[in-house]
């Protein structure tokens, strides 16, 4: 599954793996939310809401696609945020894991808090 994150400033293009949040988000799609920003991460509420997986983890690299389920939010970090130890990407909590940015995730700083934001199937 191949997904396509669009903002005023620029795209993304992210593969997702085969899991069960991954599956939700896909057929919730296309989607259109309003981008907030966190460090060098940015999230945005969905429709989907699921329970965390039992492989959920709160240290990622920079270009995963995660679903934080807290805020059943996808979030897509491209550096540290505020509660991260040196460089790591550090989210509020554990996340799903649903796959990972194709290129280079810096693309993600040219999203502005507030942006509209579009994720549609590619």
């Amino acid at each position: 599954m191949r997904i396509r994150i669009l903002w005023p400033a620029g795209q993304a293009v992210a593969t997702l793996w085969s899991t069960p949040t991954s599956a939700a988000l896909w057929e919730a799609l296309p989607i259109a939310a309003s981008a907030s920003t966190w460090g060098e991460e940015v999230y945005f509420g969905t429709p989907v809401s699921v329970p965390r997986e039992d492989d959920a983890r709160q240290v990622v690299e920079p270009g995963t696609v995660a679903f934080w389920t807290d805020g059943d939010s996808l979030a897509l970090p491209y550096g540290p945020t505020p509660i991260s130890y040196g460089n790591e990407y550090r989210p509020a909590s554990a996340c799903n894991v649903l796959g990972e940015l194709d290129g280079d995730p810096q693309v993600l700083r040219t999203v502005r808090n507030g942006d509209p934001i579009r994720v549609e199937r590619a």
